[in-house]
């Protein structure tokens, strides 16, 4: 559906205009389709982000800053995140041996499983969107870039 469609606006001013509405709107979107589907798990989109991070990292620990600064949405408290995820025995957490100031954070076993499950679920999602041929993915994926590049 058209974006003048699905917010009832008819004109936006100029193209670049209806380009940033349209950036945030499906943007918005987007999210709130994963975290629908995230949602019989218990996570948010942020923790999520996290477990992926550490699966990354995996079997290495990470640091809070590392996860900082990997993060999709960078104003998220990641000390909070980490936080709620020990409490679910998703991760780890153990004062670093190289520098007791710096504390590292290991995904578990069972955040592990978790995220195999959550996998499924993603792949489905990328499968509602086979009306988009790889190459058009991948067009959309490299104007995105542009957007941010200055």
């Amino acid at each position: 559906m058209k974006l003048e469609d699905e917010i009832k606006q008819k004109s936006f001013g100029s193209p670049y205009r209806r380009m940033f509405v349209n950036v945030m709107f499906t943007g918005n979107w987007v999210q709130k389709e994963i975290a629908s589907l995230l949602k019989p798990f218990g996570l948010s989109l942020q923790q999520h982000n996290v477990l992926g991070i550490l699966r990354g990292q995996h079997p290495n620990p990470a640091t809070l800053g590392l996860i900082q600064e990997r993060m999709l949405d960078r104003d998220s408290n990641a000390t909070r995140l980490v936080d709620k995820l020990l409490e679910k025995g998703l991760v780890t957490r153990c004062q670093c041996s190289d520098n007791r100031r710096k504390v590292d954070i290991i995904i578990t076993d069972k955040g592990l499983e978790l995220l195999k499950q959550t996998d499924g679920l993603l792949q489905a999602l990328e499968e509602r969107f086979s009306h988009i041929t790889p190459e058009e993915a991948t067009l959309i994926g490299e104007l995105m870039d542009k957007l941010r590049d200055r």
